[in-house]
């Protein structure tokens, strides 16, 4: 009798262990606004119901992550779509976009120093200037390059000079570059501080549009072998997604977000986020592919790859599709909203 009670004893602790076991997930973030899908997703608990222990690493670009990416140490990178993404996917490695992350409207500017304000007036005036970029081939590279083109100048006719997004705002008050594509928070912030002012947006001058310039990009190794777990994760990532673009469209979750994207670390100031506008995103997860088969265009034609593929080995939609048909049409809050995007 007492061996019977001890197995079933034993049995049961197994049991109510393999319920409670998390999936660890290792995803990788550039600081950025747009950080607070996720980081809400982590704050209400989404990917904890979901069965996930997320682990989060923040990165400088998804240009210099690909391989460890590829080599499952990080399952999931979220960032924007560089170079790298199609010269990895071309050479076999495996690795594949399953959701959008930031869409137009992105919030990106060409800031210029302000003690030259009156000397680059047009997008032609920055041939010959220091631009800096985060990354090379980075996707703030393909988005200077198209922001050249309207003026009739290649990217070569510019010197980029690679900085993290953090180190900018310096180089541009000690006059060691001239521009510098920048991303919310740092556009706002750099703005406050006077180190930049805005010259040049690629929303209103880059197309195709919308134009979708990060997204969640996953191992397909790993997917293979945790497909449940990874649609999980889509689902949660998801409704941290529905969340962020209830609280852009100034819905009741704003002020729980705003606290959670601070906390965190994102952005530190609450003033920048209550009083700028932020980066959009597709509350479906849904990639525009006409914008991500330009990228690989001009990363081709501009000798950052040498890729040329196809949109099915490029985006795999069908966890987003999946999740959407789960958790139904995305109900904006705030019907009274005119802000663009995020709908």
């Amino acid at each position: 009798m007492k061996l019977r009670q001890l197995t079933s004893l034993l049995a049961l602790v197994l049991t109510c262990v393999a319920a409670h076991a998390q999936t660890p997930i290792h995803i990788a973030l550039v600081r950025s606004v747009s950080n607070g899908a996720e980081l809400t997703a982590l704050d209400r608990g989404y990917f904890k119901d979901a069965g996930l222990d997320v682990v989060i690493d923040d990165i400088d670009t998804s240009a210099d992550t690909m391989v460890l990416l590829a080599q499952n140490k990080l399952q999931i990178i979220a960032g924007g779509v560089s170079a790298g993404y199609f010269n990895a996917v071309a050479k076999g490695l495996p690795i594949t976009i399953i959701a959008d992350r930031v869409s137009t409207p992105i919030r990106h500017d060409l800031m210029i120093r302000p003690d030259l304000k009156d000397q680059i007036k047009d997008v032609k005036d920055l041939k010959g200037r220091v631009v800096a970029s985060n990354g090379v081939g980075s996707v703030s590279t393909y988005e200077t390059g198209k922001i050249l083109e309207t003026a009739g100048l290649k990217v070569s006719d510019v010197d980029i000079k690679v900085l993290r997004f953090p180190q900018m705002g310096a180089a541009l008050a000690n006059k060691a570059i001239d521009a510098a594509l920048l991303i919310p928070p740092f556009v706002y912030d750099y703005a406050e501080q006077k180190f930049g002012v805005a010259f040049a947006q690629p929303d209103k001058l880059v197309q195709p549009s919308p134009m979708t310039i990060a997204v969640i990009i996953v191992n397909t190794d790993w997917a293979k072998q945790n497909h449940d777990a990874l649609q999980a994760y889509v689902t949660a990532y998801l409704r941290g997604v529905r969340d962020y673009c209830n609280a852009y469209h100034d819905g009741s979750i704003r002020k729980e977000m705003i606290e959670s994207i601070v906390r965190h670390g994102s952005e530190r100031n609450p003033k920048i986020l209550n009083e700028y506008p932020w980066p959009s995103r597709s509350p479906d997860g849904r990639v525009n592919v006409a914008s991500m088969l330009d990228m690989q265009r001009w990363y081709v034609a501009n000798k950052f790859s040498t890729a040329s593929l196809p949109a099915e080995r490029l985006v795999d939609a069908s966890y987003a599709e999946a999740a959407v048909k789960k958790l139904g049409p995305f109900v904006l809050e705030n019907k009274a909203s005119t802000r663009e995007g995020c709908r």
